[in-house]
């Protein structure tokens, strides 16, 4: 049952306000009832997935409501993520409301308003960038998408009618409209502030698997529970809260509460919009974030906070659905027989298109050097580009080792979607379900022309290496129902299903590799040559920063706290040799000589110079150095007799 205005305002609190309650006197009458409401912000997102706030005074809000709603506010584009865009002489953006989503209320439990005693609260909304005329923002893009999608398959259904035989659908008349449905969900880390991960100990729980599915306790059991029933409020439609595969057992310290948390939960809700789907993940990943800082816990959402530890994903679930004018709901990718084929054409074309050009939709997936942390072979790491549909029709892909999933069930066709298995919490995550579907229209494209049959779509996208078919690559392999990482070594993989890249400089060389791939974004106008220069400026900045800044001043660091622990009592020529090798590692990685530079520093140079293919190179020889180093040096501390204590009172070492 919808809900109507009288609904909303006969509540002690209010969480959000539906687009039925966006005009003037509604709004009035909300925030007369409602004086905590004391602040309107605009929520824009740029291209680097980074989403505004400021505090507006209602009472400034108030005074031109209609202006408000139709022209915004301005601000100073060149603050934010939209490099070649809003240039320092071409700075001003218009922050413009989007009057059809869904806005929040997000309330500040630290600050109660005094005359209702509820928290203070800011009316969050939903807006678009728009720069000289033109709406340049993440947000804009993905909305763009949506139309274009939508507007092509009405053409599909009307100049293919074999397609409204797939589907069950005697006319096009029959149709109301064609709704595209995605969902994400949320993996996090949450910590004691202040404590260290113990790799060792995380990694043996993880191989015992004793944490994965098991009961939450305590603190992280109260803000878990806070959070899905915050979520409930919003209308967010929670589905569940668990643990996920890492973390250790916390300890009870003599308060009686828990110290030493470190563990990785996952929290799901309903499918939306995309638009809303994206919008919704944005606010969820705040709420969760203070919700248990309020208990005192620290939340990460990066992809992998803890090395040799599973990292943290955020998979991505694309579908959609034909709404009749009767009220039935058709499944977009579902064959009307769930025992007759996997899919229908429609979607065998989205799952080929995503695969065949998921070279220019990656680099929006992991943009950052923590997603390629996690991208990496083992820990189920979806690296390669292949897919898993199941062994049989009846027999649903349980293949966590692909890049894209086919989730479906016999008995419920409007469950049928694609499940991409590769981004993480930080991925933009409007921009990769823009992507994403533009690609999978280029597929659905080339597959509805040709009106092959089932078994024959089936043969095309199960081919081998070296055959020739008409859309696929003749020189991959796009289906694997094996683990890939245990079936095939990695010369195999890469024979297979192509070199994936290992660092955020290969990933952005897609769009100058791929330009006929690359197009394909540009279809619709959804994106153009000027969004993506912008991107690949804003992550090509913020990876040398980010290089520069922090991880080789947290390598610098490392590198210090691998000291000589080995006096002259108990000590063996094996320790002698462990150190020299561990002492020239440090040497070669951190120490200048008149002649030779080290590592660090040949890194800086390179990105000085703007030798970003050099830097790129070097990141990751840095990274098996690094990575060395930690080995080296654990296995000499395991042959000390006594344990070396650093001023503070902690282990030397890592």
């Amino acid at each position: 049952m919808e809900k109507t205005v009288e609904d909303l305002l006969s509540k002690s609190m209010v969480y959000s306000l539906p687009r039925l309650t966006h005009n003037k006197e509604t709004l009035k009458n909300f925030l007369k009832r409602y004086p905590n409401i004391q602040f309107v912000s605009l929520v824009a997102i740029d291209l680097g997935g980074n989403d505004t706030d400021e505090k507006i005074p209602i009472s400034l809000f108030l005074k031109d409501i209609d202006g408000f709603l139709s022209r915004g506010i301005p601000t100073d584009g060149s603050s934010v993520m939209l490099q070649g865009i809003a240039t320092l002489n071409n700075a001003k953006v218009d922050m413009i409301p989007d009057l059809k989503a869904n806005w929040i209320i997000d309330y500040n439990y630290h600050h109660i308003y005094k005359e209702n005693g509820l928290p203070v609260g800011t009316l969050r909304i939903p807006a678009f960038l728009k720069h000289d005329g033109k709406k340049v923002d993440s947000r804009s893009i993905l909305k763009r998408t949506v139309k274009y999608f939508t507007e092509e398959t009405v053409k599909f259904l009307e100049d293919y009618p074999h397609l409204l035989d797939e589907l069950g659908v005697d006319s096009i008349e029959e149709i109301e409209s064609i709704n595209l449905t995605t969902a994400t969900e949320l993996e996090f880390w949450v910590k004691t502030p202040g404590d260290d991960a113990d790799e060792e100990k995380l990694s043996t729980s993880q191989m015992l698997k004793e944490q994965y599915w098991k009961r939450t306790k305590g603190s992280v059991r109260t803000a878990m529970e806070e959070a899905i029933m915050l979520m409930e409020g919003y209308g967010f439609q929670p589905e569940m809260g668990h643990k996920e595969v890492g973390g250790i057992t916390a300890t009870i310290g003599v308060t009686g509460k828990l110290n030493h948390v470190m563990e990785q939960l996952e929290i799901t809700w309903r499918y939306n919009a995309p638009l809303q789907c994206a919008d919704n993940e944005l606010f969820i990943r705040e709420l969760v974030e203070e919700v248990f800082e309020r208990h005192g816990l620290e939340v990460t959402f990066l992809a992998k906070p803890i090395e040799g530890v599973a990292g943290s994903g955020k998979h991505i679930h694309l579908g959609g659905n034909i709404k009749l004018k009767n009220g039935k709901y058709i499944n977009l990718f579902a064959p009307k027989d769930m025992n007759s084929s996997y899919l229908n054409s429609i979607g065998w074309g989205a799952l080929m298109g995503l695969l065949k050009n998921y070279e220019v939709l990656n680099p929006f997936v992991a943009s950052s050097n923590d997603a390629f942390n996690r991208l990496k072979p083992g820990f189920e790491a979806p690296v390669c580009i292949v897919a898993s549909l199941g062994h049989r029709v009846d027999t649903p892909s349980r293949n966590r080792t692909v890049l894209v999933g086919l989730v479906r069930d016999i008995d419920n066709p409007l469950s049928t979607r694609l499940e991409l298995r590769s981004p993480n919490p930080t991925s933009n995550v409007y921009l990769c379900i823009a992507a994403a579907y533009q690609t999978m229209l280029d597929g659905i494209k080339a597959v509805v022309k040709t009106n092959m049959n089932y078994d024959d779509l089936e043969m095309e996208f199960s081919k081998k290496t070296g055959e020739e078919k008409f859309y696929l690559e003749t020189h991959r392999a796009y289906r694997s129902e094996e683990d890939v990482f245990d079936a095939f070594n990695e010369e195999e993989r890469t024979e297979l299903f192509g070199r994936p890249p290992a660092t955020v400089w290969e990933n952005l060389q897609s769009f100058k590799d791929y330009p006929q791939k690359k197009e394909v974004l540009f279809r619709g106008n959804v994106f153009n040559e000027t969004i993506i220069n912008s991107y690949k400026i804003s992550i090509l900045d913020r990876w040398v920063m980010e290089l520069a800044g922090r991880i080789i001043v947290e390598n610098m660091a490392l590198v210090r706290k691998c000291k000589k622990l080995h006096g002259i009592d108990n000590v063996t020529d094996l320790d002698v040799v462990n150190w020299e090798e561990i002492n020239n590692l440090r040497n070669y990685l951190m120490k200048d000589s008149l002649r030779d530079k080290s590592l660090f520093t040949r890194i800086r140079d390179a990105a000085d110079n703007k030798n970003y293919r050099l830097v790129s190179k070097l990141q990751l020889e840095m990274a098996e150095k690094i990575s060395l180093l930690k080995h080296l040096y654990t296995i000499y501390r395991r042959n000390l007799l006594e344990e070396v204590y650093d001023d503070n009172g902690g282990h030397y070492g890592i």
